[in-house]
């Protein structure tokens, strides 16, 4: 039997109890895939990352939810990062080799930003639904929509739904009956992040992740990546860059988290918040 430490952090964080949660398992080496995504399902986060060495990188991580292991994830990216910082006495510039390959991240003071992986212009592409249909899954219609819904990719690729105005993404109440023809993403993942910018307070983003998991829907309180895929919807529609946001998330299923986006003049995308550790332990497998 052997002892693997790990971290609970909290992610996107203003407060102890706020965030999006993660747990760092310190050193992964002498794990197999089938213990990974076993405890990654035993701490039933969204998340779980596990540290490896890397000759690309300060270290390689691997991330797994309850169900799969992903190529990136924004939050994981981040509390990683932090955890990383301290075992390595790193400093605050660090480099983590994913799946998705190698993401650039740093900090001031607890403050973490990651460059999204991606390369020139995002990938996009339309929705297979309808507007009215896409609009219709998530208990609003067509004159809710500010753009059509588009898949974006900076990493991982996710349905990205823009609204009129904040009251619709707190309106929104996705229809579990429709499961069947939600689409899926280039992974058969079913996913939707809607968001508003908040038109009574300028540089301000209010949005929610939904993801399909087990037959029902479960909402994300802090999604980094589709933060960075917000960016990347930036670019798509040629906003005025540069651009800097704050993104709120998590307030409708009490986890505050506050994740903010910058988009650079040469279509540079960063992703940060602020990143708490709430304890340590470990576990004999």
């Amino acid at each position: 039997m052997t002892t693997y430490a790990f971290r609970l952090l909290n992610v996107f964080a203003e407060a102890t109890f706020g965030g999006n949660p993660l747990c760092v398992f310190e050193d992964a080496r002498g794990m197999d895939d089938a213990t990974m995504q076993a405890l990654a399902e035993q701490f039933n986060l969204s998340e779980t990352t596990f540290v490896l060495p890397s000759d690309r990188a300060h270290a390689r991580v691997r991330i797994f939810t309850p169900g799969y292991e992903m190529a990136f994830a924004g939050h994981p990216t981040l509390g990683t990062a932090h955890v990383v910082r301290d075992l390595f006495e790193a400093g605050d510039d660090l480099a983590l080799e994913f799946k998705a390959g190698v993401v650039n991240v740093n900090a001031h003071d607890d403050v973490w930003m990651f460059t999204a992986p991606h390369v020139g212009m995002p990938k996009t592409a339309a929705c297979e639904l309808s507007d009215a249909r896409t609009a219709a899954l998530l208990g609003l219609t067509a004159d809710d929509l500010l753009a059509p819904p588009i898949w974006v990719d900076t990493g991982a690729d996710q349905l990205l739904v823009a609204l009129k105005d904040t009251g619709a993404v707190r309106r929104a109440q996705p229809d579990s009956a429709c499961l069947d023809i939600w689409p899926k993403s280039s992974l058969g993942r079913k996913t939707a992040y809607v968001f508003a910018f908040d038109a009574e307070r300028p540089g301000k983003v209010v949005s929610r992740y939904f993801f399909v998991k087990q037959g029902g829907i479960s909402e994300d309180p802090g999604t980094g990546s589709a933060c960075a895929n917000l960016g990347g919807w930036l670019l798509a529609a040629k906003h005025d860059l540069p651009a800097a946001f704050q993104v709120e998330q998590g307030d409708t299923v009490g986890r505050p988290c506050r994740l903010r986006l910058s988009v650079s003049a040469n279509g540079e995308i960063g992703v940060g918040g602020r990143v708490i550790e709430l304890g340590r332990g470990a576990v004999n497998v």
